[in-house]
């Protein structure tokens, strides 16, 4: 009797062994994201966006009165174009063409790096590229919010003087395309994003954020489920929050803390994350688990004054720009804030402050950093 009680239990065993084995093991838990490498070039100037072209393997920042070009592979210096002050580049991948986003705005061969022509475009700041319509959308601060450029040759096709609830003027800051025909723009001075049609120019709503998305900075859209993630700074005192809501009639369906104040979003369609720089040097990660369900998965140290990000579509790495004081060369303490190009923009924010990339004293560099897992 023992000797059949042992043999069964040791059946039992086997049995259940076996069975375990078909079960599959759970996924591990996905590594933090933590920077990958830093490229450091001297810089003179103002920074404010960053473009990737993942198809070229290409980063492009515009510092100051020079656009510099990286390679997302090696992380080097890769070319520059001189005499393009502005506050980013927007591109065309299948044109092979891109616009510098100041005043004037130029607009060059991707390839060579060689100008074609200037666009006046007062007031400019940021941009968008829908390659639905193959248009440059500008974006300004002032009347027109937005000036529209054809990416094949650069002519002028129209602009959209005010977006604003009501018709009014609005402080635009970075907008995003749904590849459908609509484009949807964070206007930070009026909590609210606007909804433009990308073929006609036209405004045809606005979302209102609620008490939680005071001034909106950064913007990020989740293409497939038609989910937007308004990243804003809170206002004076505010909490800076992400707004998650309905790309389609803009109903907000949760709200997550950020780290810090934001100037810069992005989506990553392949791992469901969206992502909010910040000038305190953090980086948020807001995980999409689904179209109803996100989390605030993780807060990344990047550097101080940590200015806008960029998707590497496939390395599914983020790149954040700043600046910071060149170590290398001392400065006195008296010595004056440095003076940028004419025509340069200069954040006038400091260091962990709304829009980051500040002024250091003296000789400065550009930080381009690499983020993945």
């Amino acid at each position: 009797m023992i000797t059949h009680t042992r043999f069964a239990t040791v059946l039992g065993l086997l049995a259940f062994s076996g069975l375990a084995s078909t079960v599959p093991a759970a996924e591990p838990a996905a590594q933090p994201y933590k920077i990958l490498a830093t490229t450091q070039i001297p810089a003179a100037g103002g920074i404010d966006y960053v473009t990737t072209d993942s198809g070229s393997r290409r980063v492009y920042v515009a510092c100051g009165n020079v656009v510099s070009v990286f390679n997302l592979d090696t992380y080097k210096l890769a070319g520059s174009m001189a005499n393009a002050a502005g506050h980013g580049v927007a591109i065309d991948p299948e044109n092979r063409t891109g616009l510098v986003s100041g005043n004037p705005a130029v607009f060059f061969n991707t390839e060579t790096l060689e100008p074609i022509k200037s666009i006046p475009a007062p007031g400019a700041d940021g941009f968008v590229f829908d390659a639905r319509t193959h248009h440059f959308f500008i974006l300004s601060h002032r009347t027109p919010n937005l000036l529209v450029v054809d990416s094949k040759d650069g002519s002028v096709v129209g602009t959209v003087d005010a977006i604003g609830p009501d018709g009014a003027n609005a402080a635009v800051e970075q907008g995003v395309t749904d590849g459908e025909g609509h484009l949807y723009f964070d206007v930070a001075n009026q909590h609210h994003i606007a909804v433009v049609d990308a073929q006609t120019l036209k405004v045809t709503g606005h979302f209102d954020l609620g008490e939680k998305g005071a001034a909106p900075a950064g913007l990020a859209i989740d293409v497939k489920n038609h989910i937007l993630f308004a990243m804003c700074r809170g206002g004076k005192g505010g909490t800076p929050t992400c707004v998650i809501l309905s790309a389609i009639d803009g109903k907000i369906i949760t709200t997550l803390p950020l780290a810090g104040s934001s100037d810069g979003a992005t989506f990553n369609p392949h791992t469901g994350e969206a992502f909010s720089s910040h000038g305190n040097g953090t980086l948020s990660v807001i995980k999409e688990n689904s179209p109803t369900e996100f989390v605030l998965e993780e807060t990344v140290q990047t550097k101080a004054g940590g200015k806008t990000c960029a998707l590497d579509e496939k390395a599914d790495h983020i790149i954040v720009i700043t600046r910071e004081a060149d170590p290398a060369a001392p400065v006195p303490p008296d010595s004056p804030a440095p003076v940028p190009a004419a025509g340069a923009p200069v954040a006038t924010t400091p260091p962990g402050g709304a829009g980051g990339g500040g002024r250091p004293r003296g000789p400065q560099l550009l930080d381009v950093m690499f983020i993945g897992r």
